[in-house]
């Protein structure tokens, strides 16, 4: 059978009510009714958090919504997983950080309930969002399928972002999306390129109208678009992403001729890089080498 990851993609409208967990429950569970073999279900960046982006300050909004990650909302999220028996990733949610900042932080349960992996959103889309910036690169196994790296809606601009979590060893790459603007277009260029360039599969999924754009897309790693939602309505992209073709398309090259991942040699001279006061060393470009 090879190693497939069965995903749901939920493009749906940020909750609103009393009980946003209770509600993603609901919809997660729908999700997982539909389908005989479901692995792993995504919600969209800031899901439980209503349209924040109408009310007089988001920010102030977002800050009064921030719990830790040790918090009630994120066990009562760990339980739905357990409940599904299904791995999570809920969107992104205002994390209190023990320095007093609040982080926009993706979570990821595995079908225990257990909290496997958090990311705090590297590139918040200033200077509009008053996010503490994170400043750590994050990825997360998943036994028995492979390795999966995390990025939150802006982060997909930076190229370095991507070509991180690749470099760590991810072979798909989840960005969860709440752009509420006409750049939705570049965005969903930019998931063809960044598969493309690091050769893993991008599944990108936005928020959906009349709050988000829509335009949710899962897109392989030569750059095919295998699932998508182009318009703002919701609906759910359900894709099986085999990831032996990561595997497949790292030995053999993009359309069988680029191996972008090979193309360094043990004896090559680092290659210097002033922007970052850092360099590419060829010892160190295969991906998996943390």
């Amino acid at each position: 059978m090879g190693r497939t990851l069965s995903v749901a993609l939920a493009q749906y409208a940020p909750i609103t009510g009393d009980d946003p967990v209770g509600q993603l429950h609901t919809q997660a569970a729908e999700i997982r009714g539909a389908s005989d073999c479901l692995d792993l279900i995504v919600f969209p960046e800031i899901h439980l958090c209503g349209d924040c982006d109408t009310a007089p300050d988001s920010n102030e909004w977002l800050r009064a919504a921030a719990e830790p990650l040790d918090g009630a909302r994120v066990r009562a999220l760990g339980n739905v997983a357990k409940e599904l028996g299904v791995w999570l990733i809920p969107g992104s949610v205002p994390e209190l950080g023990d320095d007093g900042g609040v982080y926009n932080t993706q979570l990821v349960f595995d079908p225990e309930g257990r909290l496997v992996a958090g990311y705090r959103k590297v590139f918040p889309w200033r200077p509009y969002e008053g996010w503490s910036p994170g400043h750590e690169f994050v990825v997360f196994d998943m036994p028995g399928f492979g390795r999966g790296g995390l990025s939150i809606c802006y982060d997909s601009w930076f190229p370095e972002s991507t070509r991180s979590v690749a470099w760590m060893g991810a072979e798909f790459v989840v960005n969860v999306v709440k752009t509420i603007g006409v750049d939705r277009r570049q965005e969903r260029v930019l998931a063809q390129a960044n598969a493309i360039v690091n050769q893993v599969f991008m599944l990108s999924v936005n928020a959906a109208g009349p709050v988000g754009y829509g335009g949710s897309l899962v897109v392989d790693p030569e750059g095919t678009v295998i699932g998508d939602l182009p318009g703002t309505d919701a609906g759910v992209i359900r894709v099986d992403v085999d990831l032996d073709v990561v595997t497949r398309v790292r030995e053999n090259g993009t359309e069988g001729w680029n191996r972008v991942w090979s193309q360094m040699y043990p004896d090559d001279r680092p290659i210097e890089l002033p922007i970052y006061q850092g360099r590419i060393d060829p010892k160190r470009w295969t991906p998996g080498q943390v």
